[in-house]
């Protein structure tokens, strides 16, 4: 019988099958420790730090696996930075990635937090802080999901930053991600979920949606989709 574990992408040899998915990247059908993974060739791997050449060379429409810290950030801590609030002791964002995530995080038996859902959230909250945010603070990736508007895409390409858009509804699986919680920064200015987070993730998986070349895919799909729209209500 196959299993029945969530496919996520997997870098790990073991026994594997070959295949192409349904996006024509050609691919393998993995099955170790009792689970079947699907590994996608062309995915670009992205150690954090990283830095400005490697921003430079991501492209709109690839794909990443993401490796290193990461820090949560939504609303409260995003009109916190605006506002020139200081980072936390010894917490820099300066070519790193921040997550536009509040994330389920749980206390363990051994009292140590376990993140259990993960998923993005809505990234156009963000947009009237985001573009001072990636200069002040030398932001190399934005994760979230629904993109973001001309001014955020405007300082990706001035400064050398990429958006990349994460699954959304699949929090638990996203989680599996999350190796282990660092830190959790401002969890009593602002709670649990609008702290800042310091995760360090493995191979967490995203797609560059907004380049540091001024291409949006967003608005790509916006302008492509309000044609369509138009040639239907002009042939009705």
């Amino acid at each position: 019988m196959p299993p029945t574990d969530p496919v996520r992408p997997c870098y790990r040899p073991a026994d594997r099958v070959h295949g192409q998915c349904h996006c024509g990247h050609i691919s393998s059908i993995v099955w170790t420790a009792g689970k079947v993974l699907v590994e996608i060739q062309g995915v670009i791997r992205l150690s954090l730090p990283i830095t400005e050449e490697q921003v430079s060379a991501l492209k709109a429409g690839d794909e990443v696996l993401i490796s290193g810290i990461v820090f949560t950030a939504r609303d409260a801590v995003h009109k916190y930075l605006y506002e020139d609030g200081p980072l936390p002791h010894g917490v820099s964002l300066r070519n790193g990635i921040i997550y536009h995530c509040g994330p389920v995080v749980l206390k363990d038996a051994h009292g140590n937090w376990k993140v259990v859902a993960a998923g993005p959230t809505t990234s156009t909250r963000q947009e009237s802080y985001q573009a001072k945010i990636i200069r002040v603070h030398g932001l190399r990736g934005i994760i979230g999901k629904g993109g973001m508007g001309e001014a955020t895409l405007a300082a990706c390409k001035q400064y050398g930053c990429v958006y990349l858009h994460a699954v959304g509804g699949a929090a638990q699986v996203l989680a599996e991600c999350v190796k282990r919680v660092r830190n959790v920064h401002f969890i009593e200015r602002f709670g649990p979920t609008e702290a800042m987070w310091e995760l360090e993730v493995e191979d967490f998986p995203a797609l560059v949606t907004i380049d540091a070349h001024g291409r949006s895919l967003h608005a790509e799909i916006l302008a492509a989709s309000r044609a369509a729209l138009a040639g239907l209500i002009s042939n009705a």
